[in-house]
């Protein structure tokens, strides 16, 4: 089974929706302090660049062996975007990254969509997961750490490569 498209997931207190452009006039908002950035580098982007990277990202790769899944997180009670989560899919392995706006971190809004991204790539033909956490990024560590994934002594680009192992699907069930 190939993945081709995200799917909307709902957790306790969350959705996550698949990333469209329509979601970069708040996700401006969210993405806004140029201090979320010390780790995941870059800056706030305007409206307007935001719109052309979601137009980009959600008309898909280029790379037909690559998968590129968008979400962004609904805080239900609040109704309103918090963050975002995304999966790079490619041969049998999933990349995932997640942000939340600095309004809402240290609530777990982070940890439970990785939780939920990671539960549903179990029922994708995903059988590794990996995340790049810079080493100083301790609240980063804790999410990772929440979704399953554990430190590896791989280094990139001054990041941490972290990994979960997925058992492999049993033939003829869901995700097979």
């Amino acid at each position: 089974m190939r993945v081709t498209s995200a799917e909307t997931m709902d957790t306790e207190r969350l959705t996550l929706l698949p990333l469209r452009v329509e979601h970069a006039e708040e996700m401006a908002g969210v993405l806004a302090d140029p201090a979320l950035h010390t780790f995941i580098g870059g800056s706030p982007e305007p409206v307007e660049a935001l719109r052309a990277r979601y137009a980009r990202v959600t008309s898909g790769s280029p790379d037909p062996a690559v998968t590129w899944l968008n979400w962004v997180i609904r805080l239900r009670d609040e109704d309103r975007l918090t963050g975002t989560v995304q999966a790079t899919l490619k041969g049998g392995t999933a990349e995932i990254a997640w942000v939340t706006g600095l309004p809402w971190q240290g609530r777990g809004i982070a940890s439970e969509a990785a939780r939920a991204l990671v539960g549903w790539l179990r029922t994708q033909a995903v059988h590794t997961v990996v995340a790049h956490v810079h080493p100083d990024h301790h609240a980063s560590a804790a999410i990772a750490t929440r979704a399953g994934l554990t430190p590896t002594d791989d280094e990139r680009d001054g990041e941490t490569r972290w990994q979960l192992t997925l058992p492999r699907p049993v033939p003829g069930t869901p995700g097979s």
